[in-house]
């Protein structure tokens, strides 16, 4: 019988208490927990509340530590017994690795899975006794949609039917005709975006923005602009836009950071920055393009020994405290393996997947800067582009193309092209003109040559 199973198999103190504990030892705990568990996975109501204090500490980007939980729980009028207090000194004493986190966080979760089976079981059990003589496939075909809802995996899967699809596609067609009408009466022929801004005029206008879930990659080769497409994609979304970036930098110190958006923002050549060869009123120049910085919404996050892992834990962190809408990984090919015994293509193809998920879990936009070849080719090329949503490669212009190219003639001074080699919504195998100035670290759109 339903009632014969013991209590005790229902519940385990220990693996709430681990969890909470390894919470107030540890950020990545906490970012773990937070992202999986949920207060009433708690079998304890006095764990459900230090739960639920500690996931409001980090929320507000407080180290939910025994001290401050105390504190919170106090003001709350929650920890009024000694013996609350007592317990929460005996939890914390209970301190796990961190790599340990994610089994403990497991057994909790399927403890209170259990407690719902159960729970599923006794409500079927009323159901028979209450409604004999209903109909059998009726109760049946109820039973099965609980258990099935029970036993799906808690992510947000929706299936949609066919009036789903037709309702969705009718709006979004009605959306796109409202918004293109509007272009010429409203916007003055500047097409609005469906996501964040690329920093390229032309580029906006072919895929209509970075949107969230988007998986974009940047290749290009040693030298050739790779981190300074990413400072000028963060000045487009977290300076003019004021809206979230995360800037993961693998191989450049904090103070080589701060000193190229210097002349990203000035306008003043970087080496001149660097070597401090400026007069006083460049320096006064610089400094207040820094307040411009001051108020946006760049993070950046030194990382030498970046791991894929390790970007999930982080972008979650980030998503949860600072709501970013892009994140940046400069650049792949120096994060650490999964394993040093498979192959670079092998390994790159495992990054991009995780980025993708993370991408779409997370609804972000996550770019991945890789190198490219000197031949121009890109390592593991093919299954990366499987992947992503977008592929740019940032590229010199060959010299012939400058000779015998009667489409480049027709701008001012362009450099660089900025390559579409994929795009999942739009048009690709197109090569923008753009002028990348190497001293000032900036890049813009090349200007047409007016006839």
């Amino acid at each position: 019988m339903i009632s014969e199973i013991p209590e005790e198999y229902l519940f385990d103190l220990e693996s709430e208490q681990r969890v909470l504990s390894s919470m107030l030892h540890s950020e990545d705990a906490c970012i773990e927990a937070y992202n999986i568990l949920i207060a009433s996975d708690f079998y304890s109501p006095r764990n459900a509340i230090i739960f639920e204090l500690s996931c409001s500490l980090f929320l507000r980007e407080v180290r939910p530590t025994l001290v401050e939980v105390l504190k919170e729980g106090h003001n709350l009028g929650l920890f009024n017994n000694p013996r609350d207090v007592e317990e929460l000194k005996y939890i914390t004493e209970h301190f796990i690795d961190d790599e340990n986190i994610k089994y403990w966080i497991g057994k909790v979760k399927d403890k209170s899975r259990l407690r719902k089976f159960v729970d599923f079981l006794k409500a079927s059990h009323e159901v028979l006794i209450e409604q004999q003589g209903a109909d059998v496939e009726q109760i049946l075909m109820s039973a099965e949609e609980k258990l099935t809802n029970l036993t799906a995996l808690e992510i947000d899967d929706r299936v949609d039917g066919p009036a789903d699809m037709a309702n969705l596609g009718y709006d979004e067609v009605e959306r796109r005709f409202l918004r293109y009408k509007n272009i010429n009466e409203v916007n003055k022929g500047l097409i609005p975006l469906d996501g964040l801004s690329t920093g390229f005029d032309n580029l906006n206008h072919i895929t209509l923005g970075y949107k969230p879930g988007d998986l974009i990659i940047l290749g290009a080769q040693t030298g050739h602009g790779k981190t300074a497409f990413a400072l000028h994609t963060s000045k487009a979304i977290a300076v003019d836009s004021k809206k979230n970036v995360l800037y993961l930098n693998t191989e450049m110190s904090r103070e080589q950071i701060a000193l190229r958006w210097g002349s990203i923002l000035s306008g003043i050549e970087h080496e001149r920055i660097r070597a401090g060869s400026i007069n006083e009123t460049e320096l006064s120049i610089i400094l207040n393009a820094y307040s411009r910085l001051r108020d946006s919404g760049f993070y950046s996050y030194p990382c030498p020994n970046l791991t894929p892992e390790k970007t999930i834990s982080i972008a979650r962190k980030f998503k949860a405290q600072k709501n970013i809408e892009l994140m940046i990984i400069d650049y792949v090919g120096r994060m650490d393996k999964f394993d040093p015994r498979i192959p670079e293509w092998q390994m790159l193809e495992q990054i991009v997947k995780t980025q993708k998920m993370l991408a779409q879990n997370l609804k972000i936009a996550v770019m991945c800067l890789v190198q490219l070849n000197a031949d121009g080719t890109m390592q593991g090329a093919r299954r990366m582009k499987n992947e992503c949503d977008l592929m740019l490669k940032l590229t010199p212009i060959p010299r012939e193309d400058f000779e015998l190219s009667e489409e480049i003639k027709k701008y001012l001074n362009p450099n660089y092209y900025l390559i579409i080699e994929k795009n999942r919504d739009g048009r690709s195998g197109v090569s923008i003109p753009i002028v990348f100035d190497l001293q000032k670290q900036t890049m813009k759109d090349a200007e047409r040559i007016s006839q």
